[in-house]
């Protein structure tokens, strides 16, 4: 399989959920966290922003928008795809996300569906204990990404509640990756999963391209706010 390389559009996010971004784009946000990270990622991955919640209808909304554009007699198909993305929304919200990218790649036609969920847990980062926690959990290992520095990634593979209902005779592949927010006793979390379990080495390789693209940075000391006017 020909893999689609991260796009040169990043996305820029603060390390709290709240911010001014406009649904589904992939724009910095203003915010008041000090450590904004940002990650490329393919161009036709759709970045939805999870809280607070009437931004993430609203990201929802433009993408069902977007994918039935032109398609004015399938109300009911419509409305099924709002549900599920709607509930893939919330069910990241759950596991502490802050934000979820939804793939909307196609090779020789074909649908490569993937996901990126990006959540924090708020505990001290300890990259020993880490790899203890999820061993026998997966293939866990100790990386350095490039620019974000030291973390914890692990793959492993699951039957998801989706692919039992549908029936489907493969598992789905999981990596996450364990990052320490500089700073802080906190962790963000990156869980890329695809179902394509006949290509998963290959979607493994684009999921750790992505990770590699992960970067902190301060935001600008005039962002931080300024004295109000006298």
């Amino acid at each position: 399989m020909q893999q689609t390389p991260p796009s040169s559009r990043s996305a820029e996010s603060p390390v709290s959920p709240e911010s001014t971004e406009n649904p589904g784009s992939n724009g910095a946000e203003a915010v008041e966290s000090e450590n904004v990270f940002g990650l490329i990622t393919p161009e036709d991955w759709y970045r939805i922003p999870l809280r607070p919640e009437d931004r993430r209808d609203a990201s929802v909304s433009a993408l069902v928008k977007r994918q039935f554009a032109g398609v004015d007699d399938q109300p009911v198909l419509r409305r099924q795809a709002q549900e599920q993305l709607l509930g893939a929304a919330e069910a990241g919200v759950e596991q502490g996300g802050v934000v979820l990218y939804l793939s909307f790649l196609e090779a020789a036609g074909i649908p490569l569906s993937a996901s990126l969920l990006i959540s924090r847990l708020q505990r001290r980062f300890d990259a020993l204990d880490t790899v203890s926690a999820l061993s026998g959990k997966g293939d866990t290992s100790h990386v350095q990404l490039p620019a974000a520095g030291r973390a914890v990634r692990r793959r492993r593979t699951e039957r998801t509640r989706e692919a039992r209902r549908l029936g489907s005779e493969f598992e789905d592949t999981v990596v996450e990756y364990f990052v320490p927010v500089p700073d802080r006793d906190e962790v963000l979390m990156l869980t890329f999963s695809t179902p394509l379990e006949p290509i998963a080495d290959a979607m493994a390789e684009l999921f750790d391209a992505v990770a590699g693209t992960l970067r902190w940075q301060k935001k600008p000391q005039e962002a931080q706010g300024t004295p109000a006017a006298r």
